[in-house]
């Protein structure tokens, strides 16, 4: 499928916690599967090789139907400031082709970090909007995840 030059997703989101504890969440299997995905989903299995040409495999679980599986390999790993990967649906939809994901964050004080989402491109509106209540939902999980870690 030929890429349409221009579909991508940007979300942004301040988390109450330093870089390091957001870089955790995103890239540690245990931490991941607490939040990764929308709401109902669970994450049965999460596989990461962290390095610059390693991959990753995440397998989810919807509250009804069958599990699957998104797979991908990291283009930069640089903690706590940024990854980048591509992300691929296994056994994809006709609508999806493989897209780039970046996830960059920066200290924005003592205990806050900005963290930006990009992704893309995608084949149609349709399939960016689904990532964007994806994204949506998982960083709502991921704010509540690192904000009680940040708690006394």
């Amino acid at each position: 499928m030929t890429r349409n030059g221009g579909l991508r997703l940007r979300l942004r989101r301040v988390l109450g916690t330093r870089p390091s504890v957001v870089f955790r969440a995103l890239a540690e299997p245990q931490e991941l599967a607490k939040w990764w995905g929308p709401d109902g989903f669970t994450i049965p299995s999460v596989e990461i090789d962290l390095r610059p040409g390693g991959g990753y495999r995440i397998g989810m679980q919807p509250p009804e139907g069958d599990r699957f599986y998104l797979a991908g390999e990291f283009r930069e790993v640089v903690p706590p400031e940024r990854l980048s990967y591509t992300f691929r649906w296994e056994d994809p939809d006709p609508e999806d082709q493989e897209t780039v994901v970046t996830l960059s964050l920066r200290e924005l004080g003592t205990e806050s970090t900005e963290l930006v989402v990009t992704q893309g491109d995608f084949a149609t509106e349709r399939r960016r909007a689904l990532h964007d209540e994806g994204w949506t939902q998982s960083l709502n999980k991921l704010e509540a995840l690192v904000s009680s870690a940040s708690s006394p």
